[in-house]
């Protein structure tokens, strides 16, 4: 099957798109909103989602989504991304630079044949952040894995628009079937079967920081560091929810126990 014919993808290849959303996080200028949208129709893709935008969609969304704005119409608005990808079972976020937050890093080309792969088992989301500042930390945060588009370094700065275009065709040619070309290799397991979603994920993350307060596992060291990098592990894994149901059960247990023993424990380390 050939994208550039326009074929239209067989019914595997659209129900695994339904899964796929993209999500804009921040939006400052409401004409970004509807070239986006353009940008996701003309690759079969149309779950938008948007993340407490400065300005609500106007005239200008309308104008610059030039016949997608069925799509600006029915894209639910959220406060904040935790909300938005809470039943996402992948999140990938678009970053321009490496940052503190170590994730995973992605060619285009593997990081849309890994979200055709975790779209069989529910809703991914491809997420983009603010035209001027990107995603912040705390949202990149919420992603497993980072996906860069390698621009030119002497002109690197993409349009919000462009990067949603060329992320969305690579979606497509991976929906219909094309080879991936990208030189990085995935260094965990594509997700695969009832992987846990995201809020089961951060469900889980929130008592595991509770429990190593109350077993004092920090010893008075700042637990963001140890925290970053629990969630690094756990995200690699890719957990089912029994998985996450069998840790909660662990960290309960834990929990009741530090409290029998007024919290007090020998503590821990990572490096």
């Amino acid at each position: 099957m050939n994208v550039l014919d326009g074929t239209a993808p067989d019914a595997t290849a659209r129900s695994l798109a339904e899964q796929l959303r993209i999500v804009l996080v921040g939006t400052q200028h409401p004409g970004n909103i509807g070239a986006a949208a353009r940008a996701m129709k003309t690759m079969g893709l149309s779950k938008l989602v948007l993340v407490a935008p400065e300005k609500a969609p106007d005239r200008d969304t309308q104008a610059m989504a030039a016949g997608a704005d069925d799509l600006v119409a029915a894209a639910p608005v959220f406060a904040s991304l935790a909300e938005a990808v809470a039943d996402c079972r992948w999140v990938l976020g678009a970053t321009a630079r490496s940052r503190r937050i170590q994730l995973e890093p992605l060619h285009p080309r593997d990081a849309a044949q890994r979200a055709r792969v975790a779209a069989a088992s529910g809703p991914v989301a491809l997420v983009f952040g603010r035209e001027r500042t990107g995603l912040d930390n705390d949202e990149l945060q919420l992603c497993h894995a980072a996906v860069h588009i390698p621009s030119d370094p002497a002109f690197s700065s993409l349009n919000l628009a462009a990067a949603v275009q060329v992320l969305s065709y690579e979606l497509r040619c991976a929906l219909l079937g094309e080879e991936a070309g990208g030189t990085t290799v995935a260094r965990t397991r594509p997700p695969a079967g009832e992987v846990a979603s995201h809020a089961e994920l951060e469900g889980l993350f929130g008592q595991l920081a509770e429990a190593l307060e109350q077993i004092d596992f920090h010893k008075g060291r700042a637990p963001e560091s140890a925290m970053r990098k629990l969630r690094r592990l756990y995200l690699r894994a890719n957990l089912d929810s029994a998985d996450v149901r069998l840790l909660r059960g662990v960290l309960a247990d834990t929990q009741r126990m530090a409290r029998l023993a007024g919290g007090t424990s020998t503590g821990g380390n990572i490096g």
